[in-house]
């Protein structure tokens, strides 16, 4: 009897053991098939992230292709002690004679549109980047820039190819609305006009690799400018400069340079243009700084009966106060006046200077508002030596991805 009685407990435990096996392989198997689903769910949401991911990444590089566009208007009130219509045929002696004067800016007493402008930038590949900029003003269409330029060059060298402002002295490449006064000085207007040196052509620029800033740069050009050059039969002008710049302090910055032009005038006969400017800039605040910026060129320009030699200057003191007011002081002048002035007998042709102040409040950093006085005296009107005042208030107004001027 006990036997039997262990026989049987023995055979329950075996079949006890054997049904808690078959428990916990279900368990497994629903285990396993859990797993499964989750793994497939993983990689479904592996897939769907790579495929976001990648989504992403391409419309980055779409977006990262797209131009900036910037727009600019700029307009003012004048007034002025002479009659429009005699502004107009204004000579400068030795310069320009009358009627031969371009004014594309503040011409009229009264109010002026004087352009829109509107500038695009876009990197277009890995090595090359595009920037045009349209002017557009009551009567004319013009393409002011429109250039490429190399962004990964080896050995500290860029290239530039199309129609850009020259890199000639200090302000010639910078645009109207950044100048801190509203008229070109004087001697830019008489060597070059109101476009400055701005032509179709090639520059190369070599960065050296030194702890001050050293960059030099030559231009080949096609010397379209008729005031200085203006040969039209090929390219004909060529530029060249040295420019640096050195920190003395943390506060005080110095930039300076050394620019030469030469090219073929209208004669065929040579023309030569040296140029020196020196900045020098004091922070002193945030958004406070003086800055002294001045420019010298001399020309030599050999014409087919004479040869002709002039010189004249700029320099303009700015006081930033803080980043909505500042004002400055300029001079100008014509310091050498080799040239033939008979056509001007009986007029004094000396002591050609002018002298101007300008106030200006800016509201927000994208816009402005300038008010300037200034007294010229190097303009001959109807025969006569004109003293002249005018007094001008102008808004500059500017819109969307526009990168910051240098100073």
């Amino acid at each position: 009897m006990k036997k039997i009685l262990a026989l049987s407990l023995f055979a329950s435990a075996i079949l006890m053991a054997e049904s808690e096996i078959d428990a916990i392989k279900a368990e497994l198997q629903a285990q396993k098939e859990t797993t499964q689903k989750l793994e497939e769910k993983l990689d479904a949401l592996s897939r769907q992230q790579e495929s976001t991911s990648v989504n992403r990444s391409a419309s980055f590089s779409q977006n990262a292709y797209l131009p900036d566009i910037a727009f600019i208007l700029n307009m003012s009130a004048v007034g002025r002690d002479v009659a429009n219509g005699d502004y107009e045929n204004f000579a400068i002696p030795g310069f320009i004679d009358a009627s031969g004067a371009t004014m594309p800016f503040n011409k009229e007493r009264g109010f002026n549109l004087n352009y829109a402008e509107v500038a695009l930038h876009s990197v277009v590949d890995p090595y090359f980047e595009a920037v045009v900029y349209f002017h557009l003003q009551p009567n004319e269409f013009e393409i002011g820039e429109a250039y490429v330029q190399t962004t990964s060059l080896p050995y500290y060298l860029r290239v530039k190819a199309g129609k850009f402002k020259s890199s000639f002295g200090r302000i010639n490449s910078k645009h109207h609305h950044s100048w801190y006064f509203d008229a070109q000085p004087i001697i830019y207007k008489a060597l070059f006009g109101p476009d400055g040196i701005s032509d179709p052509g090639v520059q190369l620029q070599w960065i050296a690799p030194t702890d001050a800033y050293l960059m030099f740069g030559a231009e080949a050009l096609q010397g379209t400018n008729a005031r200085s050059f203006g040969d039209n039969e090929s390219n004909n002008l060529y530029v060249g400069y040295v420019k640096s710049s050195l920190d003395v302090t943390d506060e005080l910055s110095i930039l300076g340079g050394i620019s030469y032009a030469h090219g073929k005038n209208t004669t065929t006969n040579a023309t030569d243009v040296y140029g020196l400017d020196l900045t020098l800039r004091q922070e002193l605040g945030s958004y406070s700084f003086l800055l002294w910026q001045s420019e010298y060129l001399h020309r030599e320009k050999e014409l087919a009966t004479r040869s002709d030699t002039q010189a004249g200057l700029y320099s303009e003191l700015i006081y930033q106060y803080d980043k909505n007011y500042a004002a400055g002081f300029r001079y100008d002048a014509i310091t050498k006046n080799e040239a033939d002035l008979t056509s001007y007998n009986g007029v004094d042709t000396s002591g050609l200077d002018k002298y101007s102040v300008m106030v200006e409040y800016k509201p927000f950093p994208m816009s402005r508002l300038r008010f300037s006085y200034s007294y010229d005296r190097t303009k001959v009107i109807n025969d006569e030596r004109r003293n002249i005042n005018e007094v001008m208030l102008s808004l500059n107004i500017a819109a969307g991805a526009h990168s910051a001027h240098d100073y």
